[in-house]
């Protein structure tokens, strides 16, 4: 039988992340606690231990939660702030890559964290604008240009490659993430091919 007088072996000591690691570990933290919750319960008290970090080294960093919700949103690795670039040739084949990957963000925390944002907008003025013009507003620029290079190819009418229009795909896909809680791919399909299409078509 072991011996029970024995003293109790230690825990391993745990490695505190610094740097880049120790940044992304605090983005995606503070994106899933608000994914999970509300713009109301986050707190740095709540996000640094899920990123394994104390609440002073958040403190030190960001000023409140909007700060650091807006950063990390921002961040290429964390966040949503790398726009996709696809180049497949036909105007439909880049409007299905686009807004496919951009429902299949909507599941995950990154982008599930957007949903308070989107929803509490009166709550959050400031924090919404800075979302939409350093967030949202690159990634429908990425979708005006693959219009402009299928107005280039003869695809799609010159005056209905608009911001206006760049914004419908966007925001048909987080209506009915909204509504149904994840959007399949064949209602993506039919966004592009009931709506998008016959509204660009020359």
């Amino acid at each position: 039988m072991p011996d029970s007088s024995a003293a109790p072996t230690p825990p391993p000591a745990t490695t505190r992340r610094r740097g880049a690691e120790l940044n992304q570990a605090i983005y995606r933290a503070a994106l899933e606690e608000l994914a999970a919750s509300s713009f109301e319960e986050l707190s740095f008290e709540k996000i640094a231990p899920k990123a394994g970090t104390g609440k002073s080294v958040l403190y030190r960093r960001w000023g409140t939660t909007a700060e650091l919700v807006l950063d990390a949103l921002k961040d290429y690795d964390a966040g949503l702030g790398r726009p996709l670039v696809p180049d497949t040739g036909t105007l439909r084949g880049d409007l299905l890559v686009l807004l496919t990957t951009f429902a299949r963000v909507l599941d995950e925390p990154r982008g599930r964290a957007l949903r308070p944002l989107l929803t509490q907008r009166p709550r959050l003025p400031e924090l919404f604008t800075h979302v939409m013009s350093e967030v949202i507003l690159p990634h429908q620029a990425v979708l005006l240009d693959c219009m402009h290079r299928a107005v280039d190819r003869g695809e799609a009418a010159p005056e209905r490659a608009t911001a206006r229009t760049a914004a419908i795909g966007p925001r048909l896909i987080v209506a009915e993430s909204l509504d149904r809680g994840t959007v399949p791919d064949a209602e993506v399909e039919a966004i592009v091919d009931d709506v998008l299409l016959p509204l660009l078509r020359p």
